[in-house]
């Protein structure tokens, strides 16, 4: 892009006085047109709880951009809630609504050749899709969480939304009475803010944080505190100036800053969908990232947070605990981060963390010491074998044993394969198959927090595999894997499995593995024949036909040149 701000006052004569016309309209006088045009892409909505509160919060931006000299102009981009479609057609829409955002960020900016943007988003799709089209437009720009929502409360228990998934598995084993599961529904989500663990949400906004591409301590705010609205306004003001010199976001996305939000990731125990957003936004950036790098990182850096959902507290409980610059100062002491990327500010990571203390408080156990961690390494690990010769994505936290050989229970959908959990015809030793749920198999890679908290519930999380090439939601637990690659719609081996077949998960030896001969495989192979495309018209056959592999960031612009 073109240097917008700079060229628009360079450039004066006739062409432009019907775009000073138009703009006048909105209130610009003579002064304003030698300021900065920001763009404030808001992702308010009522759909969801996590962007309810978007609407004053996108008021405190404009306000902190008039007060740093430029000009915002507000426009809106969509959501869709994860937790309310989850379990559902709907949730097809989900990952699909990542790319939505970045298009509608993008063509908006483009087209009224904006100088910088500010965007503000609370679920999960509005981080990464956000994320994406500031790196593809290389204009000025940063990002605002729009906050946490604080913990529900029952019986001296604090709640999440994943708490009333796991209700449901509970009740269905009848390990609780009714009257408890519609307690945990009325309570589990009390107010505005992104689902409170370390969730998707909350996994990307720490991640952004660490990234350089938000302001320090905002990624777990509470979306209904006070400071939220004022870390917003300042957002406004040093974007302006980050405009004023010229700093882009690809002078802050590189590939040791992605290194630094990856290593965050791993320490605070983050969510599997991480994987899959930073490989879209490092492609979007131009920055070379793979599977194996997340490997890599995960042997090096160990879990120091005790965060849900595996874990006890909440991103609240993190805030006040020192928040992501604790645990990023850290890292920083230990070699783990590089200290000199540039952060949205124009400081690098080491000076902005400057006055951090290197470990944290004693009077909380939320950050544990250097010492002492939840788990010696990271949590996410990359599995490959002839079940995912591309590679699939586990999450180990919160398993005592993260191994198991045991026979395929195969479903072709999610709905499937709940109503057998919920039916008591999952046992002990079983890998649950579920597949057709891919990027374009779904299509959309819906996520799988249905019957992954229902085995949760069921009292079976350490005595049953999952594998799929669908997504899990950050609020996933147990032994689950995936983000299967290939997926089974394009012949992948996970298509071929059959019922009884064994199956083994190794995150020890990052193995992933169907125990038939090559023989068989190849037969069976074969014999595959590629499925009906689930949809032919819309948004979703369009997707199906644009989207790659997980294994590359399920990306819609791969191979378009």
């Amino acid at each position: 892009m073109a240097d917008n701000w700079r060229s628009r006052i360079i450039t004066q004569g006739l062409q432009r006085t019907p775009n000073r016309a138009m703009l006048r309209a909105l209130g610009f006088e003579d002064v304003d047109f030698n300021k900065p045009i920001v763009g404030v892409a808001s992702a308010y909505s009522t759909i969801t709880p996590c962007n309810m509160g978007i609407a004053t919060l996108a008021e405190q931006a404009q306000a902190g951009i008039r007060t740093g000299g430029g000009m915002p102009q507000i426009f809106g981009t969509i959501t869709v809630s994860d937790g309310i479609s989850m379990g559902t057609e709907g949730m097809k829409y989900s990952l699909v609504s990542r790319d939505v955002i970045a298009d509608s960020i993008e063509t908006a900016c483009n087209a009224q050749s904006m100088d910088g943007v500010l965007a503000i988003g609370g679920c999960d799709k509005n981080m990464p899709g956000a994320m994406i089209a500031m790196a593809r437009m290389n204009i000025p720009a940063i990002f605002v969480y729009g906050g946490t929502i604080k913990p529900g409360h029952l019986e001296g228990e604090d709640l999440t939304v994943v708490s009333a998934f796991e209700a449901v598995g509970q009740f269905s084993a009848g390990r609780i009475e009714e009257a408890r599961l519609f307690a945990v529904e009325r309570n589990a989500c009390p107010g505005a803010g992104s689902c409170g663990g370390m969730f998707t949400a909350n996994t990307m906004s720490s991640a952004f944080e660490a990234m350089g591409m938000s302001l320090m301590y905002s990624s777990t705010m509470a979306a209904e505190d006070a400071e939220k609205a004022e870390n917003t306004q300042l957002a406004g003001k040093v974007l302006v100036e980050a405009i004023r010199n010229n700093l882009r976001p690809r002078n802050i996305i590189t590939r040791k800053s992605i290194e630094n939000a990856i290593s965050v990731i791993m320490a605070v125990g983050g969510s599997t969908n991480a994987v899959l957003h930073f490989l879209a936004i490092a492609h979007s950036a131009g920055v070379p990232l793979v599977l194996d790098d997340f490997e890599t990182i995960r042997e090096r850096v160990p879990v120091l947070c005790d965060m849900k959902p595996s874990g006890r507290y909440v991103a609240t409980d993190l805030h006040k605990a020192g928040g992501i610059p604790q645990v990023m100062k850290m890292l920083l002491s230990h070699g783990l981060l590089h200290g000199d990327c540039l952060t949205i500010t124009g400081q690098t990571v080491a000076e902005v963390l400057q006055d951090v203390p290197d470990q944290p408080r004693p009077d909380q156990d939320v950050i544990r010491p250097w010492n002492n961690p939840m788990y010696a390494t990271g949590h996410l690990a990359i599995l490959k074998g002839n079940l995912a010769t591309e590679g699939a994505v586990a999450k180990i936290t919160g398993v005592k044993n993260p191994e198991i050989t045991g026979p395929a229970r195969v479903f072709n959908s999610e709905e499937a394969c709940l109503e057998a959990i919920l039916a008591n015809q999952i046992n002990p030793g079983d890998v649950i198959v579920i597949r057709y749920e891919g990027p374009k198999g779904g299509p959309g890679m819906r996520e799988m927090l249905a019957p992954t908290s229902a085995i949760i519930g069921a009292g079976l999380g350490d005595s049953v595999g999952l594998i799929t090439d669908g997504r899990f939601s950050g609020g996933t637990y147990g032994m689950v894997v995936g983000h299967v690659a290939p997926e089974a719609a394009v012949g992948g081996t996970i298509g071929l499995v059959q019922e009884g077949d064994l199956i083994t998960i190794d995150a020890h030896k990052r193995l992933l593995q169907l125990n038939i001969s090559d023989q068989e495989l190849a037969q069976r192979r074969q014999a595959w024949q590629p499925p009906q495309p689930r949809y032919t018209r819309g948004v979703l056959a369009k997707y199906a036909q644009l989207v790659s592999s997980s294994s590359v960031g399920a990306v819609t612009d791969l191979n378009l040149s």
